[in-house]
C-alpha cells in the first residue's frame, strides 16, 4: 500500500463514473480508490464498500469528508434530465424534459463541480481529471435546450474554471456515449467539436473510463483538453499506447 496515490472518483454510481470506480479497485496495485455518491442507494448500486462516501457535490461542506487526503480527482459528476410524466409516444411528437428541484445543469454542473475543484486545490490534489462533453461550442446545441438546462454552457464554464485554477488537470470532452465493449476501438483525440462534423464522434463509456484512468498515469496528459471518439469496432487496431494519444494533443482548453 505504500504510497500509491488515493484517487477519488465523484459522480461513482453513475454509468461511466461506476466503470471508473470498479476499474481503480481492480488495479489496487497503482491506486486506492474511493468513490463520491449522492444518495445511499447510490453507494449500494457499487458495492457500499466504506471507500464510499455519500455527499451532494452543491453543498461544498458535505464533500471534503471524501476530498481529505486524496491525491486525484476524477469528477464525473452530472445533471441528469427526466422525461416529464404524461408523454405518450403514441401520439407522436417528442417528449419533454425536465431536471429535478437543486439539480440543474448550473447547480449541477457548475456549482457542484466548482465546489470540488475548490475543494480538491484547499487539499493539495495534485491532478484533476474531468469529463465533460462535445457541443460545448455551439450555445445552440440542441442539448441545452433539455429542460432549458444550457447543460452545455454550464459545463463549459466549469471547465474553463479548472482550466484557470493552478492545479493540473486533463479536460476529457466525451462524444456520444456508447454502452458497448471497452478497448477493442482506435480512439480519437480532436478539439473545438470537429469530431462531431465526422462519423466517429461516439466512444464507449468504458474507454472514457480507461482513458480517465491512464491520465491519471501519464505527465502527457496534464494542463490538456481534448475531445475523444473512436472508430468503429474491427476497423483498425485499437488504441494500447496512452502515452501517445495524450501525446497528440496540444490544446490547454
Amino acid at each position: 500500500m505504500a504510497n500509491l496515490p488515493t484517487v477519488l472518483v465523484t459522480g461513482a454510481s453513475g454509468r461511466t463514473g461506476q466503470i471508473v470506480y470498479k476499474k481503480l479497485k481492480e488495479r489496487s496495485d497503482k491506486f486506492v480508490a474511493k468513490g463520491l455518491v449522492r444518495t445511499p442507494e447510490g453507494k449500494e448500486k457499487i458495492g457500499g464498500e466504506a471507500d464510499v462516501f455519500i455527499g451532494d457535490i452543491t453543498d461544498a461542506h458535505s464533500i471534503i469528508p471524501a476530498i481529505q487526503g486524496i491525491d486525484a480527482l476524477v469528477i464525473l459528476t452530472s445533471a441528469v434530465p427526466k422525461m416529464k410524466p404524461g408523454f405518450d409516444p403514441t401520439k407522436g411528437g417528442r417528449p419533454e424534459f425536465m431536471f429535478d428541484d437543486g439539480q440543474y445543469p448550473e447547480q449541477v454542473d457548475w456549482i457542484g463541480q466548482k465546489n470540488q475543484i475548490d475543494a480538491a486545490k484547499v487539499a493539495g490534489v495534485k491532478h484533476i481529471v474531468l469529463v465533460g462533453s462535445m457541443g460545448g461550442t455551439n450555445p445552440d446545441h440542441p442539448l441545452n435546450k433539455l429542460g432549458n438546462g444550457n447543460i452545455l454552457v454550464w459545463k463549459r464554464k466549469a471547465e474553463q474554471y479548472l482550466a484557470d485554477s493552478g492545479t493540473p488537470y486533463t479536460i476529457i470532452r466525451a462524444g456520444g456515449l456508447l454502452d458497448k465493449e471497452g478497448g477493442v476501438r482506435e480512439l480519437l483525440v480532436g478539439k473545438d467539436d470537429e469530431l462531431l462534423q465526422t462519423d466517429t464522434k461516439t466512444v464507449p463509456r468504458a474507454d472514457v473510463a480507461e482513458v480517465c484512468i491512464q491520465a491519471l498515469l501519464f505527465e502527457e496528459a496534464k494542463f490538456k483538453a481534448f475531445d475523444l471518439g473512436s472508430k468503429p469496432e474491427g476497423t483498425s487496431a485499437p488504441t494500447k499506447d496512452f502515452k501517445a494519444l495524450f501525446s497528440q494533443v496540444t490544446a490547454r482548453f
